[in-house]
């Protein structure tokens, strides 16, 4: 069986074997010289495969009407007579690649991109027409897409930027750029790409291979352009005619080098206040230098003139400003002006432009001195001066003393910030600064007084100078020694003679330059006891030694010793100072354990904890009679409950006042109408009265209407109703009921007239009521001929 392959392009190489249009037999058995056309059977005990395969070709971007021809597939089995159908299989079958199921031709019927997809993998068979059966095995091949030059070259990482220092040589490398092409390399020129330079000549150049920018210009400077616009271009076809292009733009900036010396343009004037504060800023200078950054950076130093100790100069790192700043103050009246001479040097040099010149250059600043006011100046800031405790008032301490520094030489005038002296020990002469006392003086409550002066101009008492007076108190002896603490002494009542119960020691706030010496001794009365004795240390202490032994709590249990204490000073001050020494009960280590003389004055009976359980008795009895005492309160209540009692019969008072006659909304009409109702009396039906219930004798207010009738019918009614009714409560409670009647019976609420003659209501006997209401009983008892008026 023999399988052919044919094509339409011309030529094509594939491996080593050349295929022309035509059809071509590769690797395929000879045709047998009978063969059976369909004989599936024996086809199948062939040993060789019958389809021949290779790879198709078609162009990319077909622009034509008809579908492209591609090729053809034909297999031996094949003798024409129409039985043998081809069927194609895989990518882009049927949607891109079709097949003539009769002749085995196929076309591409869209349009091919190599750049989407460069081959596609089909897979081709024979079948029986009749019986869809495989007369060939199936086998793949591949149709690859043959590239035109249909894409141009592209800058991917484009547009550029780059940078190269100022004053770079010829040929210095600034950036490469990289142009792309789609088309396929391996095949022609078509993705053979070189490149060019449209714009930036003549100071940049570019290599056609590579693309690597490079300097094209020695000596560009950076000062007088800083940045160059490029305009590089990439050819595919080797640059041929006819060859597709792309652009890209590149930005290159000069970088900065110190190629500039810094330059002063002038010479400075400056003038300042002679009141101006030390360290403070007297002006800034600034020399010019074209380069930027640290190329830019520069020091500054003063290099020569007459205020070479009163000024400094240093740099500023912000603005590289010289900043002139003073070191001592200034003085109008000592000098007037000062001359500078100012360096400015690079700090940063390159050596390669050395050849230039120096980077450095001098300028001259002239400083004046403007005199101002300026407050009195004392000859000592702080004067120190020393008083004794003992002064009396008016006592000469010491003199302060202050200057005008102007040229007027204002007079002066003192005093004192009572501030700094707010209970006025001290005097000062307004006129000669002489510091006196104006109180006396206790070193012992202040020791050092720090006061401050004020000295003043005459003719300008705004200018005002401070300065300070340092007084120190000297110590007289003036207080005596006492105890330095209070002391408890206590004594074992099996103390042995001669034994040591208590050391005691003495303070006084005097300060004596030698420092304290104390004595101590029993005063006059007390040495002759026969209890106690006294011992000086002579280390300003004293111990207290007992002379005898057998002291009881019961004979005596507190003794008072008064001791007299001095000291060394001049003259000699002492004072007498008592110790208390309580007789104790001690244990065998000698610590007190009772001190009480009263505890054996205690006769023997209970304890402590007899007492307390007497007491919890008591206590618990009261809480019994207590608790008996409320449980028959409350049996005695009424077996009524006192949340329905709470809930029905309180009374809730609501002062709401109505709206006049007219109101029948505000309010219950029903309750203004005059029921002259008399029922009689019922007892509840749960509570047996123990009162008996007695009914008023004196007549109504009011006088009967026979209208009242239908209401009170109604009433009794709905009583008796209440009274059967066993859902009803056993006590009082109120029952509204909406009920008009035939008419209102009510008086008018109108205001107030006159009352006619004919009225139907009865007053008379008012009369009877005594002389208190004998008024009211002329304003409305009934009187013929006579209208009363209200």
């Amino acid at each position: 069986t023999v399988f052919f392959i044919c094509f339409s392009v011309e030529t094509f190489w594939v491996g080593t074997l050349q295929m022309r249009m035509g059809c071509l037999r590769v690797g395929c058995s000879e045709p047998s010289p009978s063969p059976e056309p369909l004989d599936t059977g024996t086809a199948l005990h062939r040993q060789k495969r019958s389809w021949v395969w290779n790879q198709f070709f078609v162009l990319e971007e077909y622009t034509g009407d008809d579908p492209l021809y591609v090729g053809k597939l034909h297999s031996d089995v094949d003798k024409g007579e129409g039985r043998v159908k081809y069927v194609l299989s895989g990518e882009g079958a049927s949607s891109i690649f079709i097949i003539d199921e009769n002749t085995g031709d196929i076309h591409a019927t869209k349009r091919l991109d190599r750049e989407e997809q460069a081959y596609y993998t089909l897979r081709a068979q024979a079948l029986d027409r009749y019986t869809n059966r495989p007369v060939e095995p199936e086998s793949e091949f591949i149709i690859k897409v043959q590239d035109i030059n249909d894409n141009e070259p592209k800058f991917l990482d484009g547009p550029y930027t780059a940078g190269v220092p100022e004053m770079s040589p010829v040929g210095t490398s600034v950036v490469q750029v990289v142009a792309t092409d789609a088309d396929d390399p391996t095949y022609g020129n078509s993705a053979r790409v070189v490149y060019s330079i449209l714009e930036g000549q003549p100071y940049f150049s570019v290599e056609s291979k590579t693309g690597i920018i490079r300097t094209a210009l020695p000596s560009m400077d950076r000062e007088a352009r800083d940045q160059y616009l490029l305009v590089i271009q990439a050819k595919d076809m080797v640059g041929q005619m006819g060859g597709l292009s792309g652009t890209t733009s590149v930005t290159v900036t000069l970088t900065d080098v110190n190629d500039n010396p810094p330059r002063f343009t002038q010479s400075y004037q400056f003038t300042v206040p002679e009141s101006l504060p030390v360290a403070s800023v007297v002006a800034k200078i600034k020399a010019a230098d074209s380069d930027v950054g640290p190329n830019a950076e520069m020091d500054y130093r003063i290099i020569d003139g007459d205020g070479l100790g009163m000024f400094k100069v240093a740099p500023d790192k912000d603005t590289q400003e010289g900043v002139i700043t003073l070191q001592k103050v200034l003085d109008f009246e000592t000098k007037a002006s000062y001359t500078l001479r100012i360096e400015a040097v690079n700090r940063n040099i390159d050596p390669r432009f050395v050849n230039l010149g120096t980077f450095s250059d001098t300028a001259t600043v002239h400083i004046t001195v403007e005199d101002v006011d300026e407050p009195p100046v004392f000859s000592s800031p702080v004067s120190k001066m020393v008083v004794s405790e003992a002064a009396k008032l008016g006592t000469i301490i010491g003199t302060v003393s202050a200057h005008d520094p102007d040229s007027s030489n204002s007079a002066i005038r003192y005093s004192i910030d009572r501030n700094t002296d707010l209970e006025r020990f001290f005097n000062i002469d307004a006129t000669t600064g002489v510091i006196s006392t104006a109180k006396q003086l206790d070193r012992e409550v202040n020791a050092v007084h720090n006061i401050t002066i004020f000295a003043m101009e005459s003719q300008d008492p705004l200018q005002v100078g401070k300065g300070i007076a340092l007084i120190t108190v000297m110590d007289i002896n003036d207080n005596a020694p006492v105890f330095a603490i209070d002391y408890e002494t206590f004594l074992c009542e099996d103390a042995k003679p001669g034994q040591v119960i208590q050391t005691i020691s003495a303070v006084d706030p005097d300060e004596p330059p030698s420092g304290h010496r104390f004595f101590f001794a029993l005063t006059p009365e007390a040495a002759s006891n026969l209890n106690f004795t006294l011992r000086d240390n002579k280390d300003n202490t004293a111990s207290v030694l007992t002379k005898r032994g057998g002291f009881r709590r019961r004979e005596q249990s507190l003794y008072w010793l008064p001791i007299l204490i001095g000291d060394s000073g001049t003259p000699s001050l002492s004072s007498t100072n008592t110790l208390s020494i309580r007789v104790c009960d001690c244990d065998p280590d000698g610590m007190a354990q009772s001190c009480s003389a009263e505890a054996y004055m205690l006769p023997a009976g209970l304890s402590t904890g007899a007492l307390v359980a007497i007491l919890a008795c008591v206590l618990t009895l009261l809480v019994l009679v207590l608790l008996i005492v409320t449980m028959r309160r409350r049996k005695k209540e009424p077996l009524i409950l006192d949340e329905e009692r709470d809930v029905r019969e309180n009374i809730v008072r609501y002062d709401d006042e109505g709206g006049g006659e007219e109101d029948t909304e505000a309010f219950d009409m029903v309750a203004l109408r005059n029921l002259n109702v008399i029922r009689d009396h019922k007892a509840r039906r749960d509570v047996t009265p123990e009162v008996p219930i007695f009914f008023s004798s004196r007549p109504p207010p009011y006088k009967t209407v026979p209208d009242n009738g239908i209401f009170r019918e109604f009433i009794w009614d709905r009583l008796k109703d209440a009274d059967v009714d066993p859902s009803a409560p056993p006590y009082d409670s109120l029952q509204t009921y909406a009920f008009e009647g035939s008419g209102s019976v009510a008086e008018s609420l109108s205001s107030l007239e006159s009352l006619s003659t004919d009225s139907d209501q009865n007053y008379d006997y008012l009369s009877d009521w005594g002389p208190r209401f004998k008024k009211l009983a002329d304003l409305y008892g009934h009187s013929e001929g006579s209208n009363m008026f209200l």
